[in-house]
């Protein structure tokens, strides 16, 4: 009885597993409509010129030499300023430019590597399609930088 049994069970499931795929079968067939030819020919729609705010412009173009050209001397009035009071007994207030004043080298890389971050990050929003964050990334480091040295000039 027990192969009877476990022959019963295996003929029940192949019995299933075959009607299940005959009823989905059936089920395709008479969804499908009968006649239907090949789709029909869509035009699509002629694509106009980008506007001027949508033009692809080269990253090197004159307006990011000019803020790039800022951050840069910026940044060198920040590292100067820096540098001047430091010598003079001050402190560094910001903590992550703290860790790099305790020799000149370690302070020029600081202020050089922010001015390559700058210009990588701005590249990184160009080649991505962010042409606005692209501009305002140089702007703010410009900004922060000139509130630096100003802080720094006002505060010797």
């Amino acid at each position: 009885m027990g192969t009877t049994l476990k022959l019963s069970c295996k003929l029940l499931v192949l019995l299933s597993l075959i009607s299940g795929v005959g009823m989905c079968q059936e089920i395709a067939m008479a969804i499908e409509p009968e006649g239907i030819g090949p789709a029909p020919v869509v035009a699509t729609p002629k694509i106009e010129a980008p506007s001027h705010a949508q033009v692809e412009h080269r990253f090197w173009d004159r307006e990011n030499k000019v803020l790039f050209g800022a951050v840069a001397g910026a940044c060198a009035a920040d590292f100067a300023v820096t540098y001047n009071n430091l010598q003079s007994g001050g402190r560094e207030l910001n903590p992550i430019t703290r860790v790099f004043s305790g020799s000149t080298a370690g302070l020029a890389a600081n202020f050089a590597g922010e001015s390559a971050g700058v210009i990588g990050l701005s590249y990184f929003f160009h080649k991505s399609g962010h042409h606005k964050l692209e501009r305002l990334t140089p702007l703010v480091n410009f900004g922060a930088s000139a509130v630096a040295v100003t802080y720094g000039l006002t505060h010797r």
